[in-house]
C-alpha cells in the first residue's frame, strides 16, 4: 500500500496556513487586519505563516497607501491555487482509501 500522506504538500502542515489558503481561494483580495481577525491571530504569528506562503510563490504580497496610511493585501497566485487544490484533492483521496 502506498503511504497515504505522500501526496500532502508540507507547506500546508500548518492549520494556519490551511486557513490563509481557504480565506484566500474564495477572496480575490484580503488586507493584513482582516486576514488577522478573521484567523483570530497576532501580528507576528499571521506574518510569519504569510511569508513562508510568499517564500513558495503561493501568496502575493500587494503594499500600497489609503490616504497617509500604509496597506498591505494578499491574493493567491496561479500555483498558490494549483498547490491548494492538489493537497485538497491528496486529502480527499486519502480520506476514501482509508
Amino acid at each position: 500500500m502506498k503511504n497515504p500522506i505522500a501526496d500532502l504538500n508540507k507547506i500546508f502542515d500548518s492549520r494556519i496556513r490551511l486557513g490563509v489558503m481557504s480565506v484566500l481561494v474564495v477572496n480575490n483580495e484580503i488586507g493584513f487586519n482582516d486576514l488577522k481577525q478573521m484567523l483570530e491571530l497576532t501580528d507576528g504569528n499571521l506574518a510569519s505563516h504569510l511569508n513562508t506562503l510568499e517564500q513558495a510563490e503561493f501568496i502575493k504580497v500587494h503594499k500600497g497607501f489609503i490616504g497617509r496610511k500604509t496597506s498591505t493585501t494578499y491574493s493567491i497566485t496561479d500555483l498558490g491555487k494549483q498547490a491548494f487544490k492538489a493537497h485538497l484533492d491528496a486529502l480527499e483521496k486519502m480520506i476514501k482509501k482509508l
